[in-house]
């Protein structure tokens, strides 16, 4: 069943700058930003952001949202709220200023009819709204079309979010419990400032990107913790993926001068340092819940990487090797590999860190034949847990 999503947008941070919480940089992104992507990985069909004024900050995040295929709108006023929210879904509430593991959004998306996300009364909950003598909400909420619209028809001035939160509590809404731990480890958190932002952030990248696709053999063992290392300081730096990835594409294309001018083992070093950029700018995208590219761009990178393989071995065997491995490659990015496990997979990452050892040591040709082989038995691999 579909649902949309209310976002609230309209509280003021702690900070001196007198910034909304909403547009406080979270993850590569303003933190309204991010919550509607959280809501749109769990299924949410619309978002709808509800602002008391609209901000540069505001109206760029919804830019970069619809630019990401997501529906998005700004809603200032409950007539306008009336006339977009659905009549026959249900909606997702989310608090102002809160940071939410994306498991308790799943957890929400997957009920039916009112639910709350709450906590058990602490010290670690205060800064949570109280519900009753025992618990607070925990800044999430699933509500029914009726108690919807019935709440909005009497709001008047009330704040929208504490008023449907005391109704559903009122009509007997379901309540999911959050753990204790979720609150200390900052898997569930509320902020008004940029500080205490910046913390939940740091706790929320070193519990690692939902992305569960198996990578090849050099990416798994080598890239992707290479990435895991030096993903989260570039993101508290607010450094996009987009001039990651375009440095890698940049520093891969300089990787075949060096090949070119017979300096083989340079040229595999850099196109090495180019495929751990593009891994870093893949996850720079996990971490801030936006898709890494699957079409021409994702493939830039390995591509310089098959064409310095090619280029270096200047034979008949290094060209059918460098095509086997875009054939990989291709079936690697794309997620077919018939359930290979990652050592499985020779990428050309794989074979570049092969070549690399293998020119260090004055045995090239050895490493290209090394290579086919692996290359072979990968591709073997592949077909055979396909078709099985």
């Amino acid at each position: 069943m579909t649902f949309a999503a209310i976002l609230s947008a309209s509280r003021a941070s702690s900070d001196s700058s007198g910034a909304l919480r909403a547009s406080l940089h979270f993850a590569g992104q303003t933190l309204v930003e991010y919550q509607a992507r959280q809501a749109a990985r769990a299924g949410a069909d619309r978002i709808m952001i509800l602002v008391s004024v609209i901000t540069p900050a505001l109206s760029q995040a919804v830019d970069r949202l619809s630019a990401d295929g997501i529906a998005v709108a700004l809603i200032r006023d409950m007539v306008s709220m009336v006339r977009d929210a659905p009549r026959d879904a249900d909606v997702v509430l989310v608090a102002d200023g809160v940071v939410i593991a994306q498991g308790h959004f799943d957890a929400i998306a997957e009920r039916d009819g009112n639910a709350l996300l709450v906590t058990d009364d602490s010290r670690a909950s205060a800064p949570f709204e109280r519900i009753d003598a025992g618990q607070r909400w925990a800044g999430l909420a699933r509500i029914s079309p009726d108690l919807l619209f019935g709440t909005l028809d009497m709001i008047g001035d009330w704040d929208l979010s504490l008023t449907l939160v005391r109704a559903a509590v009122q009509n007997g809404a379901r309540r999911i419990t959050v753990p204790q731990d979720d609150l200390l480890t900052g898997r569930v958190a509320l902020v008004d400032g940029q500080a205490q932002a910046d913390l939940v952030a740091q706790a929320v990248m070193s519990a690692g990107s939902l992305a569960k696709r198996v990578r090849g053999l050099a990416e798994h063992y080598l890239l992707c913790p290479a990435a895991r290392l030096f993903s989260p300081a570039l993101m508290r730096t607010q450094v996009p993926a987009t001039q990651v990835r375009i440095a890698a594409m940049a520093l891969g294309a300089i990787a075949l001068v060096p090949i070119e001018l017979l300096w083989p083992a340079t040229g595999f070093l850099l196109l090495l340092v180019a495929l751990a950029l593009a891994e870093i700018a893949d996850r720079l995208d996990e971490l801030a819940l936006r898709a890494p590219p699957a079409g021409w761009v994702a493939f830039v990178v390995p591509f310089f990487a098959v064409g310095g393989i090619s280029l270096a071995g200047g034979s008949v065997l290094a060209t059918c090797l460098a095509l086997l491995l875009a054939i990989i490659q291709l079936a690697d990015r794309w997620q077919r590999t018939g359930g290979a496990r990652a050592w499985m997979i020779f990428t050309p990452a794989s074979a570049v860190v092969l070549l690399l050892l293998t020119t260090l040591l004055g045995a090239t040709m050895m490493g290209y034949e090394v290579a086919m082989l692996a290359a072979i038995a990968s591709a073997g691999a592949i077909i055979l847990r396909k078709a099985a």
